[in-house]
């Protein structure tokens, strides 16, 4: 587990992820965790990885506090969302959702962007971050992510942020999202607070140190990285997941 919370948070200082992506698959597949437990721990597991890249990402300037204000006021609806969806989707549903988020992710990050910054903030561009945190909330909620893997990308797709200010900027939005998920989760026994703590807590020193690496890689490489790393997971959960179809 100390293991896993360095993996996860080399991934939150990197990308701006707060790590479920890698937590869950291996709560799952090696740990033998039930998935919903599975993704209530996760969710646990993110908060002190994700203060700590929020840390970094802010002490070098790359977090953008306008977007992540809409972002985490939607993203805290759709975790009430999504922690109440979790006791009614079937376990292989949830697992499903979250493999194919992944790959339309990493689908799409492989196809360059032209981020130069985004413009000023319209009506219209503040209710499209609302609806993108709520989906994200949502996801946070139900599948155990911190929701990373939706927020960057569409940053930098829809409102040409920077790669790594819109990692910085997801990073911030990930904090409240998982704090309200695991209140909920907690509230339901679905969530393993002694496994989260390990998993979290050993994170921060590799959640630094990305958050450094991140702030002088290129946007190109980071996206390839990160697009292969997701797709790896998401495949190997599909496959798990098709190897045990009774469960």
């Amino acid at each position: 587990m100390i293991v896993l919370g360095l993996g996860a948070g080399l991934l939150s200082g990197l990308f701006g992820v707060g790590g479920g992506i890698l937590v869950v698959p291996v709560l799952v597949l090696l740990l033998k965790f039930d998935q919903r437990l599975a993704n209530g721990t996760s969710l646990g597991a993110v908060l002190p990885i994700s203060i700590s890249s929020l840390l970094t990402y802010w002490s070098h300037g790359n977090v953008d506090w306008h977007m992540a204000l809409w972002l985490a006021v939607g993203a805290l609806a759709g975790a009430i969302l999504g922690t109440k969806w979790i006791h009614i989707l079937p376990k292989k549903t949830l697992g499903y959702l979250f493999a194919a988020m992944l790959m339309i992710t990493a689908v799409r990050l492989f196809i360059p962007l032209n981020a130069d910054g985004r413009s000023t903030l319209t009506i219209f561009s503040a209710l499209a971050l609302l609806f993108i945190g709520l989906v994200t909330g949502t996801l946070a909620g139900l599948l155990g992510i911190g929701g990373g893997v939706v927020m960057v990308p569409a940053m930098a797709v829809f409102f040409s942020e920077l790669s790594v200010v819109a990692k910085g900027t997801s990073a911030a939005v990930i904090i409240p999202t998982s704090i309200m998920g695991t209140w909920r989760n907690w509230k339901t026994n679905n969530v393993d607070l002694k496994v989260a703590a390990l998993v979290g807590f050993s994170g921060i020193p590799a959640a630094i140190a990305g958050g450094i690496i991140a702030d002088h890689m290129s946007q190109d490489l980071s996206n390839i990285l990160f697009a292969s790393l997701v797709l790896v997971v998401a495949l190997r959960m599909i496959w798990d997941l098709q190897k045990n179809p009774s469960d």
